[in-house]
């Protein structure tokens, strides 16, 4: 029987079937831990969005259920989908070489003094066609439909200066029009270019009065984000780029205590950001200066493990703490070559003591609200868009539990089934 957005979808038979219900607005402390755990479960979805949500006798007796394309989910975990809300998706080819160079004992500094690093991305992307990195994310985003993924935020910041940061922009836009996976726009201030290195407040002054208001006329971002951090953009610098984003309408994430405790993460949540990530650098200070914000803490682990270090977020404290904590894959060519969420689940049990429920709620309700779309995703409830995956385990705990794996078999976004193992 065809499925047609004229007729609702029953998705049965879910083992669990966790629906994320709770109050509309961010999650603090325990609440983290409630993920609305139905067991034997259905959900019914008609023009896109949850129409019905609940037991599965009770769900299957509605009269639109008895007219229902039938989707069944043979006992498996029926979750959202995960919303990776910081990402750096859009590159044109891996960084190996740093890699390497790091696996030999290299540091982050040293590998971007010796012409690595964020430059290296930069320099390819520059010399690639608006086409191509239009085609690299499309198969990106296709990616992150099979891990489980149904919205992710993308940034700009490999290009550094107006022309080739314009050009990611409008590569993130093209990508996403049609695209299954809903893509997320942010423009970012990665670094200061090479040729600006001795006129720091000339590329200020661009990135003000040019790039911002550019890229807000043509609506090419949402999101405006500064790599604040030592041997990158100081507090005064990324303060006052922040400043002028807000002035223009974007609204506002950073970079921030990643490499060092700068106090970027204060200045940010004072000037009303969405959310500050990173925060392997966190003071305990900081963390209940934050709990008195509405900003989210997104954690990154991810890049953690790859480079190597041995600070990881404080996801414990700010959990206990009260603070609202999402987690992101930031996939990208340097720290994290992973787009897997259900890996930065694992990292989040077991190196940074979240529990299974935690790790749930901030990469799917958590993670929507870091994108500015908590009202419309991250939970599955009556009305909000039919964005779910289908996880091939019996309990949800499982996912992180079993690591490395990809759990994910089917996928649906806004109502329509996008993809299915072996059937792409």
């Amino acid at each position: 029987m065809p499925l047609t957005e004229a007729r609702p979808l029953l998705v049965v038979n879910c083992g669990q079937l966790l629906t994320l219900h709770g109050p509309r607005r961010l999650r603090a402390g325990r609440e983290m831990a409630e993920v609305g755990l139905i067991r034997h479960g259905a959900l019914l979805i008609r023009d896109r969005m949850v129409a019905m949500v609940g037991p599965g006798d009770r769900v299957g007796r509605s009269p639109d259920a008895r007219r229902a394309v039938r989707l069944d989910a043979r006992g498996k975990v029926v979750l959202p989908g995960f919303v990776d809300s910081h990402t750096h998706a859009l590159f044109a080819a891996p960084r190996v070489e740093d890699y390497v160079a790091r696996i030999s004992g290299a540091s982050y500094s040293h590998i971007a003094r010796a012409g690595g690093g964020i430059r290296a991305s930069a320099s390819r992307v520059r010399s690639t066609s608006e086409r191509v990195l239009t085609e690299r994310l499309r198969n990106v985003a296709r990616l992150f439909l099979e891990y489980g993924t149904t919205t992710a935020e993308v940034k700009s910041g490999y290009g550094l200066d107006l022309v080739q940061e314009m050009k990611m922009l409008r590569a993130i836009r093209a990508a996403a029009e049609g695209a299954a996976c809903e893509l997320v726009p942010t423009l970012l201030v990665h670094e200061i270019p090479a040729r600006y290195r001795n006129k720091r407040a000339r590329f200020l002054q661009l990135v003000r009065q040019k790039l911002i208001p550019q890229a807000v006329r043509e609506g090419l971002a949402e999101f405006f984000d500064v790599f604040c951090d030592r041997g990158y953009f100081s507090l005064a610098e990324t303060k006052e780029l922040l400043g002028a984003a807000a002035g223009a309408g974007l609204k506002l994430k950073l970079h921030a205590e990643q490499l060092a405790r700068t106090g970027a993460a204060r200045m940010a949540a004072g000037l009303n950001a969405v959310s500050v990530d990173h925060l392997d650098h966190l003071s305990e200070a900081d963390i209940r200066w934050l709990r008195g914000t509405r900003t989210i803490a997104t954690l990154l682990p991810g890049s953690v493990l790859h480079l190597g270090s041995a600070d990881y977020p404080p996801a414990r404290r700010l959990v206990d703490g009260g603070v609202p904590v999402a987690l992101a894959t930031n996939f990208n060519p340097g720290s994290s070559p992973t787009l897997n969420m259900q890996v930065i689940l694992s990292l989040a049990c077991s190196q940074m003591r979240m529990t299974p429920a935690e790790a749930v709620t901030a990469a799917t309700i958590h993670g929507a609200y870091a994108v500015g779309r908590g009202d419309q995703a991250g939970s599955l409830e009556v009305g909000k868009q039919a964005d779910l995956a289908i996880m091939d385990v019996e309990d949800y705990r499982e996912i992180p539990y079993f690591f490395g794996m990809n759990h994910c078999t089917t996928v649906i976004k806004k109502g329509r089934v996008v993809y299915r193992r072996g059937l792409g």
